[in-house]
């Protein structure tokens, strides 16, 4: 099904921050564990990684939300650790601990033996995921594709797991810089194949999760993240079934550098809950569309607070396109799903007035 034939786009024309209806809203992990049908699908599945590798169930839990709730895109079931995984690391969730590698990137050496898996080889099964939900959305909405940035798989490539410190990714760069490049470059031109893997298979928007960005000072933030995320989206195919497929850059703890971000390539930025969105926009709002930024925190609170704080966002955006309603980072597992659905009434209710004849006729 091409993309001209959605039943719903508005977060397509948002990303390009054209006119909409309503505040388009999808929320990071929206397919996961705070589901009851998800965790059924992830029991059967076996483990995290079975349930990765099985595109039918990942389809699956890819489409649960939108089951429940008005969402207006679906992102693809899977985990920013397939890229390393398929280098031969070993990866593997433990219990309580997060992801843990077998192997992790200790010298040099190790950098350069690391192979480059290819995304209809080593990673075929995530295309195959993507096919599956494009099939099994049959144009409801689209369907986003993502990755993690280089900066960020390679931390855990080489603190063999989740770090407080990334003490030994800061040594590698401090102490052997070079070695840091030829892993990050190894990695970006591996990202950009997977992407455009999935652009292929039928994505329809990109994400590149810089979930560590934030962690490194200025310079080097700018030096081994940004210009690395600035690579892959350069070598990206930008259109898809006769649309522009957009890429958001999301750096948790990156408010600090949106300018810089906002010239990387991408089409919107995503912002955590410590960046302002009223800031945000008079900063970069018109050069690219925003994505955020609601704690997922607040998703614990009592509804009639959800409301409130969803209000107030939209507020803080103000009129006119380019604002695409998510959270400032994951949702938790331990979130209520029935505040979920005030959150998404909420928008939906509140938003209307934020955009096209409506916004036009409350400011006339």
């Amino acid at each position: 099904m091409s993309s001209r034939e959605l039943k719903n786009d508005r977060i397509l024309r948002a990303f390009l921050r054209q006119e909409v209806d309503r505040t388009p809203l999808w929320m990071m992990r929206q397919a996961g564990r705070y589901l009851a049908e998800y965790r059924e699908v992830r029991a059967q599945a076996g483990s995290f990684m079975d349930l990765c590798r099985s595109p039918e169930l990942a389809a699956r839990v890819t489409l649960q939300p939108l089951e429940r709730y008005d969402l207006d895109a679906a992102i693809l079931f899977s985990d920013i650790l397939t890229v390393p995984d398929a280098m031969g690391l070993g990866l593997s969730f433990a219990t309580g601990e997060g992801p843990v590698f077998a192997k992790r990137i200790q010298s040099a050496a190790d950098i350069d033996a690391l192979p480059q898996p290819g995304a209809n080889n080593e990673l075929k099964y995530v295309m195959d995921a993507v096919r599956a939900c494009r099939q099994e959305l049959a144009g409801q909405v689209p369907l986003i594709g993502f990755t993690g940035s280089p900066w960020t798989l390679a931390t855990y490539m080489i603190e063999g797991g989740s770090s407080k410190t990334f003490a030994a990714s800061k040594t590698l760069v401090y102490d052997q810089p070079e070695a840091a490049h030829r892993l990050l470059a190894k990695l970006a031109d591996t990202v950009a194949d997977y992407l455009t893997g999935q652009v292929e298979a039928g994505a329809q928007a990109l994400m590149i999760f810089d979930t560590w960005g934030g962690t490194l000072d200025p310079e080097r933030y700018r030096d081994f993240s940004l210009a690395y995320m600035a690579r892959i989206i350069e070598a990206l195919p930008r259109e898809a079934e006769g649309r522009r497929v957009p890429v958001t850059v999301f750096t948790k703890g990156g408010g600090q550098w949106l300018e810089a971000i906002a010239e990387c390539g991408c089409d919107a930025v995503g912002l955590d809950w410590t960046t302002s969105l009223a800031d945000a926009r008079r900063r970069i709002g018109d050069r690219v569309a925003l994505q955020g930024n609601l704690d997922p925190c607040m998703l614990h609170a009592k509804p009639d607070v959800i409301r409130r704080e969803v209000a107030r966002c939209l507020e803080e955006f103000g009129h006119g396109p380019g604002h695409i309603f998510n959270l400032g980072h994951g949702i938790q597992p331990e979130t209520p799903p029935e505040h979920v659905a005030a959150f998404v009434e909420a928008v939906h209710e509140l938003s209307p007035g934020y955009h096209g004849r409506a916004a036009a006729t409350s400011t006339a």
